[in-house]
């Protein structure tokens, strides 16, 4: 319990409360004498709920379920990222402003939630499918009984010799008859409910699956989309022989806006590379955050001039892009990005088709940043030979 916490003056507040929680439960004569053992599980949870209620109040935020869930998740210490993010916005500024709240929630809160979401419809789709077979085991019932009526009705009718024994045989198959058509009509209308209701949990879990590949800071594609993405394209290009290039760009001196301004604007900084990409890039061109401050496109049926012209659009259309902080409107300046561009040759696969690009980009970094290396530059070539050295 106390190795997950770093203590800032929140965190404290957060272990005084919990371990008063395990005092209250020892008293009780719960547990063996070991503080973490005597926390019983309702008063350990309200421990963090009065801490996140009382950041709350203390720095007078609404109290909407997004803002407690960030609160009583920081109070519980598990999740390090977020209670590290908060911790140096808290001693930047000695707030958290609405739009940090919500980037907050967004970047170490809202992603996790997917495979909740999953079990949850994947537990209503086994709901639905139990009723359906409830239902449809009752019908069977029905029909079995129906089945036993008309046989002795059959019997019935050979033996009888009055027309009120006849009579009777008839009622009892008409009443038999109108219960069989109601079975069957509940039936033909639950399946159709239900046939509707998988229909909507289908969408749902595709639209869970899209979320599960989508970077949640940019909106592009995670690395999981990548690496999926960029598979299926090489074997398609050496299948059909045509071209395939790929770019990888990396944002020049990112750690200096972490440095210097915080990881909000950090973020800022991945979020404008993001929507020059989404402006920039249309079709079935691939982009995706590889990984950190670096991004990657993938230009299926593109040769390699061609791909150095989009890398260089991209790169001019990043560095248009104006900075600004958002809790003071400071001008920050702009920002630039280096790219490297690799083209598919025969035998190649995945692997090596990044590995070049990511020299190029690394060459792009040494010989000045915020330009654009292939492979047939000499650049490139010098970069390959340190290497090897």
């Amino acid at each position: 319990m106390f190795t997950r916490y770093s203590f800032s003056p929140v965190n404290f507040a957060a272990l005084i409360l919990v371990i008063a929680a395990g005092q209250r439960a020892a008293l009780l004569g719960i547990g063996d004498g070991s503080v973490v053992k005597l926390l019983d599980e309702h008063e350990r949870t309200m421990a963090f709920a009065e801490v996140a209620l009382g950041q709350i109040k203390s720095l007078r935020q609404t109290a909407v379920p997004r803002n407690y869930e960030i609160w009583y998740v920081y109070a519980t210490g598990y999740n390090a990222a977020l209670n590290k993010i908060i911790n140096e916005t808290l001693a930047r500024n000695g707030k958290l402003s609405e739009s940090d709240l919500e980037q907050i929630y967004e970047t170490y809160l809202s992603h996790i939630k997917t495979s909740d979401r999953i079990d949850k419809v994947g537990a209503r789709v086994i709901g639905e499918i139990d009723d359906v077979m409830t239902l449809i085991t009752e019908a069977l019932g029905m029909s079995a009984t129906y089945d036993a009526t008309l046989t002795g009705a059959t019997q019935k009718l050979s033996a009888a010799q009055q027309p009120d024994q006849i009579k009777a045989v008839v009622e009892q198959l008409v009443k038999s008859t109108q219960e069989m058509r109601d079975t069957n009509k509940a039936l033909e209308t639950r399946l159709s409910l239900s046939k509707t209701e998988i229909s909507n949990l289908q969408h749902s879990l595709e639209a869970i699956r899209a979320e599960s590949l989508t970077d949640p800071l940019t909106g592009l594609g995670n690395r999981k989309y990548f690496d999926r993405s960029i598979d299926m394209a090489v074997q398609s290009a050496l299948a059909s022989g045509e071209p395939l290039s790929l770019l990888m760009f990396d944002i020049d001196h990112f750690k200096s806006f972490n440095d210097s301004y915080g990881h909000l604007t950090g973020d800022q900084v991945l979020r404008l590379v993001g929507m020059s990409l989404k402006q920039t890039i249309k079709g079935q061109d691939i982009t995706a955050r590889y990984g950190g401050e670096e991004f990657a496109v993938v230009l299926p049926n593109t040769a390699l001039r061609q791909a150095l012209t989009v890398a260089d659009h991209i790169r001019r259309a990043v560095m248009a892009k104006e900075l600004k902080k958002k809790s003071t409107g400071e001008i920050l300046g702009r920002v630039t990005i280096s790219v490297g561009v690799s083209m598919l040759k025969p035998g190649d696969d995945t692997d090596s088709l990044i590995e070049r690009a990511d020299a190029c980009l690394y060459a792009a970094k040494r010989n000045g940043r915020n330009r654009v290396i292939c492979e047939v530059d000499p650049e490139y070539a010098a970069e390959t030979r340190s290497q090897v050295a």
